[in-house]
């Protein structure tokens, strides 16, 4: 680790500057007053869990265990510079947390490695963390994109899988918006702001599968909300469809 920050304790974002010699560190203007900032190769990534940030934007962070269930800044994509550094393994990624956005202290959860992401607007990321990226687990170690296949490996010492967007797309299609668990429909809570918002899990889990293969966008593919999403995932291998259901009582 670049700086010194020690992993449960809590910060400020003015604190945080302080720490690691950026200018004028008692103002968090600019990209210090949003949800990450880079400084000295390195970024510095802020997240609410559970609560709106100071524009207002609540994208259902979730704080999961040893995963953070992340949404990027509206309009970064996977095509966006800053998430194309963040997937590739190239930078320190210094990961803050907190779930009042009226609190100025945020928890440092450690150094960010990413363990799944989704191809939406905006990006979606499930973040791992560590002390020493070089204890990161080998099949979440970053590699070169060489296939928009799903499944597609990244060519190097270990594997990294990719989504395909087509697909996502097909399973919309075919179930819709509403979530296959809870039934949860974001358009109905929220509106036109919530028209076509919604997860795509996959039964089948990209890293345990090993090898590229041809997904089935209905097969394979199910439409949840984030939280049975997280929820699903509080288990590796993944719980069913129907194991949450059943966890929840909506089915026997």
């Amino acid at each position: 680790m670049k700086y010194n920050f020690d992993m449960g304790e809590t910060y400020t974002r003015k604190d945080v500057k302080a720490l690691i010699g950026a200018i004028d560190p008692g103002n968090i203007g600019g990209q210090w007053g949003t949800g990450y900032a880079s400084f000295n190769g390195c970024y510095f990534l802020f997240a609410n869990i559970n609560s709106p940030g100071r524009t207002g934007h609540d994208y259902h962070n979730i704080l999961n265990n040893d995963s953070l269930y992340w949404f990027a800044k509206t309009k970064h994509t996977l095509s966006t510079r800053t998430i194309k550094n963040f997937l590739s393994g190239d930078y320190e990624i210094y990961i803050f947390t907190r779930k009042d956005s009226t609190d100025p202290r945020f928890i440092f959860q450690g150094l960010g490695f990413i363990k799944d992401f989704e191809d939406t607007d905006p990006a979606h990321i499930v973040w791992g963390f560590t002390d020493n990226l070089s204890m990161v687990p080998n099949e979440f170690k970053p590699k070169k994109r060489i296939s928009y296949i799903e499944g597609a490996r990244r060519r190097s010492v270990t594997n990294k899988y990719e989504r395909n967007s087509e697909a996502r797309k097909k399973c919309i299609e075919f179930y819709g918006t509403s979530c296959l668990i809870c039934e949860m429909n974001f358009k109905e809570i929220y509106g036109d702001i919530g028209k076509d918002y919604i997860h795509v899990h996959h039964e089948i889990e990209l890293s345990s599968i090993g090898r590229e293969y041809k997904i089935d966008p209905i097969k394979d593919l199910k439409p949840v909300c984030p939280n049975c999403h997280a929820m699903l995932h509080k288990r590796k291998p993944a719980y069913t469809l129907k194991e949450l259901k059943i966890v929840m009582g909506v089915e026997q």
